[in-house]
């Protein structure tokens, strides 16, 4: 015997574990662990980053350097596309 034939005469589609498909959405996009780690969104919409060259081999960098360092930055125009689609965003 055939299995269950709907309208159109051809069997409904069916994924591995043989259950019917119900709904043809896009699954739900992952944020990346570690681009959450290192960014934070502000009010206006902006990408928030913490500055490199300040977490070890300190003692060979002058303290106003440092000073300058500990500051956030932004995210570069050319690579807000790249960290909004690591973050889920757009």
């Amino acid at each position: 015997m055939h299995p269950i034939i709907s309208g159109n005469g051809r069997k409904p589609k069916t994924d591995i574990d043989n259950k019917t498909i119900k709904s043809k959405t896009m699954p739900k996009l992952k944020t990346k662990s570690g681009a959450k780690k290192r960014f934070a969104l502000t009010g206006s919409g902006k990408i928030k980053r913490k500055n490199a060259y300040k977490s070890h081999i300190l003692t060979k960098k002058e303290t106003k350097q440092k000073r300058n360092l500990t500051t956030t930055s932004y995210v570069a125009k050319v690579d807000e596309k790249s960290v909004q689609r690591q973050l889920a965003i757009k």
